[in-house]
């Protein structure tokens, strides 16, 4: 599995996303990616499923120190003094005294980004995540982040796919070192519609989802974190790191349409 390094980081790029399981679900999809050979593990306080993570990070014989776990922090909980409370009940129910990746989980118009971006970098210097970073912040944000606040942003966690145009977001990161990770990778059953992709998969004797994840997971400083709650669509995902993709493939994964956003915020997003 190969891994990306930056700012603190040491990603696998491939994960297991884990919104939206709860209960035992979300525990057993854990312990089964984590048997299957998975070892980064994506989570949040708004899911809802941190303490099932946890019990699996508990149960699993992997190290704690072997498994990538991000979690992300909601606006609601960005003020300095809520941040610290909202991570440190995070780290009690994951059952963990550090995450490797903390993330601001959505931005907001009214965010106070410094004085947001200065809490998480404290938390880091405080040693309670080993890396921070952000989600769904567009370009103009994660410019704010880095060139006038400076802070050490390592990941920008957003919605990407085969039907999605984010090349603004990776350039402005690659330029800066930042990782992206991608959500909703499979574009959730959107893919279906599209026999450009699926004569790709007949192809390569793959499945559609192998195509859209190969896809993203052969580009530098892009990670993916499909949800899969059974042991056989782990498999099936880890089995797309032995898909090939060539220049025709790509070319015709170019020509989709790219504008399919599927994950809106509760606040108006200016994406451009």
């Amino acid at each position: 599995m190969q891994r990306i390094t930056t700012h603190g980081l040491n990603m696998p790029k491939l994960g297991l996303g884990t919104w939206p399981m709860r209960g035992e679900e979300c525990t057993g999809a854990v312990l089964s990616a984590l048997a299957l050979g998975y070892r980064h593990i994506d989570t949040a306080a708004m899911y809802g499923n941190e303490a099932e993570v946890g019990a699996a990070l508990a149960q699993t014989p992997v190290a704690r120190a072997d498994i990538h776990v991000t979690t992300k922090v909601w606006p609601d909980n960005f003020a300095p003094d809520a941040m610290r409370r909202s991570l440190e009940a995070s780290l009690a129910s994951l059952r963990t005294g550090y995450v490797d990746l903390f993330l601001l989980h959505w931005p907001r118009p009214d965010t106070d980004l410094p004085k947001t971006l200065e809490t998480l970098v404290r938390l880091k210097d405080d040693g309670l995540a080993r890396a921070i970073g952000v989600s769904n912040f567009t370009v103009a944000l994660m410019r704010r982040a880095v060139e006038e606040v400076g802070a050490p942003i390592a990941c920008n966690q957003v919605e990407y796919h085969v039907l999605l145009d984010q090349s603004k977001v990776l350039a402005y990161a690659r330029a800066h070192g930042i990782a992206v990770t991608a959500y909703a990778p499979l574009a959730r059953g959107e893919l279906a519609r599209h026999p450009a992709v699926q004569r790709i998969a007949e192809k390569h004797g793959a499945t559609v989802e192998q195509v859209a994840l190969k896809w993203l997971l052969d580009q530098d400083g892009v990670a993916a974190i499909p949800k899969a709650a059974r042991a056989a669509s782990q498999q099936t995902n880890l089995d797309a790191l032995n898909v090939t993709l060539d220049d025709a493939d790509r070319a015709a994964i170019a020509a989709l349409p790219k504008d399919v956003r599927i994950v809106k915020a509760g606040w108006p997003m200016d994406w451009d």
